[in-house]
């Protein structure tokens, strides 16, 4: 057996009794699967914001999303975090791309004719977030395109930002997301 899958074999059994992490059960309500979406490629113009939030950063919640993606001392611990560049606890910004995506289902994604997305085109961590920070999300729709290959679908780039209590911004991220055309079926 090679040692991939060795690793596996060790790994997946402590994986399949884990406990889930708060972050990952958010009572927020879910989509319905096969319900009709309410937005369409069509209905996101370029201009077009949407907004979402606050949402309060748990200081445990915060910590044990670093203690299981990114373990770092900035992320895990007061004392240790006052000597990093950051001055103290902060949240990973993995952790702040997580609750970027949570806050964008909650305002429109999980609403619309999302097709997922080919990629990110940039992130930016501007300043630290601090425990138990609300951050406020800002959607703002900058071009919008047809497929070429794909006539069932668009392309709709936006600009996402998050912001802290005292509205400066804390991160952005630029990306596409694919939608569905109104009325038109995959084929």
């Amino acid at each position: 057996m090679s040692k991939w899958r060795r690793y596996c074999a060790r790994l997946t059994p402590a994986l399949l009794t884990r406990r889930v992490p708060q972050f990952l059960t958010d009572s927020q309500p879910r989509s319905k699967a096969h319900s009709v979406p309410e937005l369409a490629f069509e209905d996101f113009t370029p201009g077009r914001v949407f907004e979402h939030g606050p949402r309060r950063l748990p200081r445990d919640e915060m910590i044990a999303f670093a203690a299981e993606f990114d373990p770092q001392p900035m992320h895990l611990d007061d004392v240790a975090a006052r000597d990093t560049l950051l001055g103290g606890l902060s949240a990973s910004g993995w952790y702040l791309c997580c609750i970027l995506m949570r806050m964008c289902v909650d305002a429109f994604v999980g609403r619309s004719a999302s097709m997922g997305a080919p990629g990110v085109d940039e992130v930016k961590w501007l300043r630290p977030v601090r425990p138990d920070d609300e951050l406020s999300l800002r959607a703002t729709v900058l071009e919008t395109r047809t497929s070429k290959s794909r006539p069932e679908m668009g392309f709709v780039r936006f600009e996402f930002e998050l912001f802290d209590p005292q509205h400066r911004r804390v991160m952005t991220l630029t990306t596409s997301l694919m939608l569905g055309l109104r009325g038109k079926a995959a084929p």
